[in-house]
């Protein structure tokens, strides 16, 4: 593990509140009481302020995107508000821009439709929420979409299936970046028992 990582979620208005706070609640406990090494988890939104979820929860941001301190990984959920992210050319171009500078690309949900709307599956194995495994298709022909999986985890982008599944993926990334057992230690902590079995799906 390195001896500091920063981890930003991303807040939008009409995010899906549980992809936001599955991962945030699994990288923050971990963070806060696993992790052996400095570890931050940052709410990362297009100002600094409150956002509005898709049920009506409020969320603050405390990093605008175009202020935020370098990362090693970013969770983009998904949600209502990704239809206007995919054709939001300064959204998709800050992706791009982190993945060139080797930030890890994490979606949860229909933000891989986002992350497929900046370039950034193509050719990639790569999945989303079920309801919309053909428009992902349709948006990057290229990729390889795994429609079993609950998540995939391609190296440099990690994708992961509807709302619930961003906690699985988010124990995979502290199972990545800290070990098994600190997944484990994790999941343990914050009473989850994950779907049986959890299909996880490498390149």
């Amino acid at each position: 593990m390195a001896d500091s990582l920063t981890f930003g979620v991303l807040l939008f208005e009409d995010v899906e509140e549980l992809d936001v706070v599955g991962p945030w609640e699994v990288l923050g406990f971990w963070a806060s009481h696993i992790a052996t090494a400095s570890v931050r988890v940052l709410a990362v939104g297009p100002r600094v302020g409150m956002v509005r979820g898709a049920k009506g929860l409020g969320l603050r941001a405390d990093h605008a995107v175009d202020e935020t301190p370098p990362l090693d990984l970013l969770v983009h959920p998904g949600g209502d508000g990704t239809r206007a992210l995919a054709k939001d050319s300064a959204h998709l171009e800050w992706l791009r821009a982190l993945h060139e500078r080797g930030t890890v690309l994490a979606s949860v949900c229909t933000g891989s439709l986002v992350l497929a709307a900046a370039g950034l599956l193509a050719g990639r194995p790569a999945t989303t929420h079920r309801n919309h495994l053909d428009k992902l298709a349709k948006t990057e022909p290229s990729a390889d979409v795994r429609r079993a999986a609950r998540f995939v985890d391609d190296g440099a982008v990690v994708t992961s299936a509807g709302v619930s599944a961003g906690i699985d993926m988010a124990l995979h990334l502290v199972a990545r970046y800290d070990g098994p057992e600190a997944a484990e230690a994790t999941r343990s902590g914050i009473q989850y028992e994950a779907p049986e079995p959890v299909r996880g799906s490498g390149a």
